[in-house]
């Protein structure tokens, strides 16, 4: 149910407010940090971090950046706040709004004046910022600007050109309170991407129809110019790419270095050798000219497969003496109204990248890892803290919204009830989980690279892992996984209470690097945090407490660099080369907490008898599936996959067992629910609601 502006800004900075509060952080950066979410999941930048220099004169600001320029084909985003202490929306004129781009502007000019960087403290995050601009200064080919406001601007500003730096493009971007709300999909509209082919880019393309009337769907096939493609890509870059071909790139790198060869050494067999993108739109805008038909406009056009031809041709468009003006790509679009286009969307993407053979759980949020966090979530109570009988529950948000969606959905004092069960403090999202495990993983580089990469990292993880025995993930791993995310929130909050905290996106450094050294130093000893007893407690223990306050302020050092020589220290924590000198270091643990520690012995009989456990549940689960399906569904599943030759002998039999109408046994059932699973794979449509 859309609720409207006020409702939103209230809960959105009421989020901040809480959010800066339980981390002990300041409101400023809670807001750049919960804004930036957004940013990343729509697909302006893969990672922002938090770079504030706001001196009271000079009329100069910035407040973040979108990655090295190395990482991001060239682009530099740089971010500047306007963040209002008021639970009102306020209205943001454009006035003020050229104002705050002109103190973003200069930042910039500043940035390349080697006298204003000598001028900024080494430690300061601001002088990293500048000295990371100075040296990729060379390689930059567009710097966009990105104003982020809790106020509402009267105007949309969505790239908007603005003008030259040095002879670099620069474009502006508003993103204030209104169109986050439109993006979130709280109100009724939403956050559209509209191509003009003719107004913006100068053309109209032939397309041919290649759906039957009564299909229920509209499908078109046309030929994509290179150099057209690649002007849109510029234009919206991989806001383009429907969010699960994002994370899959993420994980896979953007640019192919074998599209690159064809299209520098034989662009006229680019269209016979590449397969061509597939991709879909909520509405399209066409005429008839002498018997042909021409497409002139798309709503929210996404590009579902072919997401590195898409880059790899864009990144082409940018090189030096490449000409691109031969290049062109077979491209199949699919109309899906937006009543439905989430769902439909997502399946296209799954089922267009299924050749690449990646795993769903690389990117899906249905697959079975995330809907069965998601159930043990809306399930497991959390013990209660001081010993009272109210207990709570951590919700797993597998998807965005559907905190507020099940919110919503509920009278005034339903919600009442809900927020005491579910309390904000304790949506976890699905990205957020990645953050908070990947520590334990011992990969602090990692999560430093920012949530759509850490992501992916853990998606390859979790894939491999459930194929080999989906009984890992049990619901002591749900509870260790909370145990985690406890440790996580209570070091961000020591970190900020330290003296040598001194704000800005270090702490996002510091927290992932200063758990996974305790992980590695007590695992080389063969000892484990008892994660158990942190979920008991909901809290960690005093001992823990000072060994991460030792840990935090040693990894610290290292990444601000001891002697200065670390210039940028938010990139350089992102390189494996910080995690091995974080590695090196000795730090000489407090001796009682030490010995508190679990032995590996007790952890390999626990996960042994949490495995054992968890296959006795899925066992049962299974066999109330069977059951409820009953008889007549399995005949008509087995019937279905016999005339396919789709069952081996030992399926068959077993599936005849259901059909029969017999009890399984906890060993068969599971086997029952795989064949459903694997036959739906190959198109059956039987009882596609009864397993995720």
């Amino acid at each position: 149910m859309p609720i409207d502006l006020d409702e939103f800004h209230s809960h959105f900075f009421q989020n901040i407010q809480a959010s800066a509060a339980s981390g002990g952080g300041w409101s400023e950066d809670a807001f750049f940090d919960e804004f930036c979410k957004y940013l990343i999941e729509a697909g302006e930048f893969d990672t922002a971090d938090r770079t504030p220099y706001a001196p009271a004169k000079g009329g100069i600001r910035v407040d973040g950046y979108g990655g090295d320029p190395i990482t991001t084909d060239g682009i530099l985003s740089l971010i500047i706040c306007d963040f209002e202490q008021k639970p009102e929306v306020q209205s943001l004129t454009a006035t003020e709004m050229e104002a705050l781009f002109k103190r973003l502007t200069n930042f910039l000019s500043k940035a390349l004046d080697e006298r204003f960087r000598n001028s900024l403290e080494e430690a300061h995050p601001a002088f990293g910022l500048a000295d990371l601009i100075a040296a990729r200064w060379a390689s930059v080919i567009k710097v966009r600007m990105f104003l982020i406001t809790n106020k509402a601007l009267s105007s949309r500003v969505d790239g908007k050109e603005s003008g030259e730096i040095d002879g670099i493009p620069v474009t502006y971007s508003v993103w204030d309170i209104t169109r986050l709300h439109r993006y979130s999909g709280a109100g009724a509209e939403k956050e559209e991407i509209v191509v003009d082919l003719e107004q913006e880019f100068g053309c109209a393309l032939p397309m041919l129809k290649a759906h039957i009337d009564d299909a229920g769907y509209e499908s078109y096939l046309l030929v994509m110019p290179g150099a057209i493609l690649a002007k849109i890509y510029d234009r919206w870059h991989t806001r383009l790419l429907e969010q699960n071909v994002r994370v899959f790139l993420q994980a896979r790198g953007g640019v192919n270095k074998g599209i690159r060869n064809t299209i520098e050494n034989d662009p006229k067999m680019f269209f016979a050798y590449n397969n061509g993108i597939s991709a879909t739109t909520e509405q399209v805008d066409m005429r008839r000219e002498q018997n042909e038909l021409l497409l002139t406009r798309l709503t929210n056009f996404q590009i579902v497969n072919g997401g590195q031809t898409t880059a790899s041709i864009h990144a082409a468009s940018r090189a030096k003496g490449v000409d691109i003006s031969g290049v062109f790509v077979q491209m199949k679009l699919s109309v899906v109204p937006s009543t439905n286009s989430q769902d439909v969307v997502s399946k296209i993407s799954e089922y267009a990248n299924s050749q690449n053979k990646v795993s769903a759980a690389d990117f899906f949020a249905n697959h079975p890892f995330h809907v069965r966090m998601e159930e043990f979530s809306r399930r497991i109570y959390a013990p209660s803290p001081d010993g009272s009988f109210r207990q709570t529950k951590w919700f797993y948000e597998r998807a965005r919204g559907q905190y507020q969606d099940a919110r919503g959905l509920l009278s005034e004092a339903q919600r009442k009830r809900f927020d005491l069960e579910y309390p904000k403090s304790q949506l976890i999202s699905k990205t957020e989980l990645a953050k908070f495990l990947n520590p334990w993983n011992e990969k602090p580089d990692i999560v430093s690279k920012g949530s759509q990469k850490n992501f992916a990292e853990l998606a390859e993880v979790i894939s491999t892992a459930w194929e080999k025995d989906p009984n890992t993930f049990g619901e002591a791993f749900f509870r260790d996984s909370i145990a985690k995310a406890i440790v996580f929130q209570a070091t961000e909050k020591l970190v900020s209470e330290q003296h040598w905290y001194n704000g800005g996106g270090i702490r996002s450094r510091v927290v992932p690097y200063a758990i996974a050294k305790l992980v590695h130093d007590t695992r080389l000893k063969g000892k484990y945090v008892d994660l158990k007893a942190i979920w008991d407690a909901q809290a960690i223990s005093e001992g823990l407490r000072a060994a991460l306050i030792l840990s935090s302020e040693r990894v610290h050092r290292v990444i601000m660099g001891e002697n200065g020589e670390v210039p940028n220290p938010l990139e350089w924590a992102k390189q494996q080369a910080c995690w091995n000198r974080v590695k090196q270091l000795e730090i000489v643990w407090p001796s009682k907490w030490f010995e508190s520690l679990l032995s590996k012995e007790e952890v390999e009989q626990s996960q042994k008898q949490n495995k054992k456990d968890q296959r006795m549940l899925s066992g049962i689960e299974a066999q109330i599936l069977v059951q409820t399906a009953g008889p007549g569904f399995w005949k008509e599943t087995r019937a279905w996959g016999r005339e396919r030759n789709l069952l081996s002998p030992k399926e068959d039999g077993v599936i005849s067992f259901a059909a029969d109408g017999r009890v399984l046994t906890e060993k068969q059932a599971p086997i029952c629910v795989e064949i459903l699973r694997k036959l739906h794979g190959e198109g059956y449509q039987g009882g596609l609601g009864l397993i995720s």
